[in-house]
């Protein structure tokens, strides 16, 4: 019992955390890129091989405004065809 409500603090006090998938336009990685890097909540994003193009490490201070910036700030960027949000339960 006491592990459990220790992890419950200590997710209550973390700061939400997801990981995007990211599906580009052809050619247009790199501008998506260094659009999502200057997106203040994005911590990193590489371009990587494989299903999708980009993967984006993103932290906000709620959940809500985690999810406000997924979806306004970064699946809203020209050329993003499509994303897969990976929301962290656990660090």
């Amino acid at each position: 019992m006491q592990r459990t409500n220790e992890l419950t603090v200590e997710a209550r006090t973390r700061m939400p955390m997801a990981f995007v998938l990211i599906n580009a336009e052809i050619g247009s990685e790199d501008a998506v890129v260094k659009e999502l890097k200057a997106v203040s909540n994005v911590k990193e994003a590489y371009m990587v091989y494989g299903v999708y193009d980009i993967v984006a490490k993103v932290a906000a201070d709620s959940m809500d405004k985690l999810k406000e910036i997924i979806t306004w700030k970064i699946r809203r960027l020209n050329k993003v065809k499509s994303t897969l949000t990976m929301i962290v339960i656990e660090n």
